[in-house]
C-alpha cells in the first residue's frame, strides 16, 4: 500500500486483522509451504469476493499467519460481515480434501497504526495480535472442533458489532476477560455459523515470585466478585501499554519462566515492603508495586 511522503510515519486509524494458524508448530518443514499457500488463498480470495481491493490492503507475512491493516475508506462492517463469511466458506473448501483441517484464529481491532518501510506498528497492532493468540481463542477451536474463530476488541464490539448489520449478529458473540501483558481487557469471541460460544470461567495464572524471593507480609486475594480473567499466552508482538497498567510497572513483571510475559495475578501487600537479597536492596516497593529503581547488585 502506497503512502504519501508528507504523512509517512503518522498514525492513522485503520482496521487491524491478525490471522494465525492452529498448531503451526506441528507442521513439518515440507508441509508448512502448503499450509501458507492455503492461508493466503483463503484470505486473498475473500478480499476479492468482498470487493476489497487487494492493492489497498497492507499484508505482512508472519510465517504461520498474516498481519493485515485495512484503510478507513473500506467499511469495517464489510470486513466483519461479508469478508468473514467468505473466509469461512473458503476455509471449508480448503479443508474438504484435508485429513487434518487447517484452523485459523482471526482477531480484529480498530486503532491508530503507523506505517514504515518494514511494516506496521502501534498499540492497536499489539492488542490485535494478542487477541488472536489468546488462550480463549485457542481453546475454542479445540473444544468446539471448529476451523475458525473470530476475536474482536471490546471497543470494536461496542462501536460496530453491537449495532448488527449484514452478516453481523451480535447475539452470536460472547465476552471474556483476558489478562494480557499490558493489563486486563475484555474481548468478544465468535464461531462463524454457530451460536454464541459458551466461555466458562478461567482461573488466572499463579503470580510469579518477585526478584530476590517471596515478599514477606500478608497477601489479600482479589475480590471474588466480577468476571473471571483468562490468562493469555504472549503474542509475537510485544509492548504496547494497552489497558490501565503502566508500562514501567509491567516491565518488572516476569512470567513463571523468568522472562517478560503475561501479567500474572497480583497480590496486594499491606505496608511498606522492600525486596532485598544478601542485605542489598534491589527495588523499593510500596503496596505491592515497584515505586522506583533502586541500587542493583549484578
Amino acid at each position: 500500500m502506497e503512502h504519501d511522503a508528507l504523512d509517512a510515519g503518522e498514525a492513522r486509524y485503520e482496521l487491524v486483522i491478525s490471522v494465525d494458524a492452529r498448531r503451526s508448530g506441528q507442521y513439518s518443514d515440507s508441509e508448512k509451504p502448503r499450509m501458507r499457500e492455503r492461508i493466503y488463498r483463503v484470505l486473498e480470495n475473500a478480499f476479492a469476493q468482498a470487493g476489497v481491493v487487494r492493492d489497498a490492503v497492507h499484508m505482512e507475512d508472519r510465517g504461520d499467519g498474516v498481519l493485515v491493516s485495512v484503510p478507513g475508506r473500506f467499511a469495517v462492517t464489510r470486513l466483519l460481515g461479508l469478508w468473514m463469511v467468505e473466509v469461512h466458506e473458503n476455509l471449508r473448501e480448503e479443508n474438504g480434501a484435508l485429513i487434518v483441517p487447517l484452523g485459523l484464529r482471526v482477531a480484529m481491532h480498530v486503532g491508530p497504526v503507523r506505517h514504515d518501510s518494514r511494516g506496521i506498528s502501534g498499540r492497536a497492532v499489539d492488542l490485535t495480535c494478542r487477541l488472536a493468540d489468546s488462550t480463549v481463542a485457542r481453546d475454542l477451536l479445540d473444544r468446539e472442533r471448529a476451523d475458525l474463530v473470530l476475536a474482536v476488541s471490546d471497543s470494536l464490539y461496542v462501536d460496530v458489532v453491537s449495532a448488527g448489520g449484514k452478516f453481523i449478529e451480535p447475539a452470536r458473540f460472547a465476552p471474556a476477560r483476558l489478562a494480557l501483558k499490558e493489563g486486563p481487557v475484555t474481548a468478544w469471541f465468535h464461531l462463524p455459523g454457530r451460536p454464541a460460544p459458551d466461555i466458562g470461567p478461567v482461573a488466572p495464572e499463579e503470580p510469579a515470585a518477585p526478584v530476590g524471593g517471596p515478599v514477606a507480609g500478608p497477601a489479600v486475594p482479589p475480590p471474588a466478585a466480577g468476571p473471571a480473567v483468562a490468562a493469555d499466552q504472549d503474542g509475537d508482538r510485544g509492548g504496547g501499554g494497552y489497558g490501565d497498567v503502566d508500562d514501567e510497572d509491567m516491565d518488572d513483571v516476569e512470567d513463571e519462566d523468568g522472562e517478560d510475559g503475561e501479567a500474572p495475578a497480583r497480590y496486594m501487600a499491606k505496608g511498606d515492603l522492600s525486596v532485598h537479597q544478601h542485605n542489598v536492596y534491589q527495588q523499593p516497593v510500596h503496596i505491592g508495586r515497584v515505586t522506583g529503581a533502586g541500587p542493583r547488585k549484578d
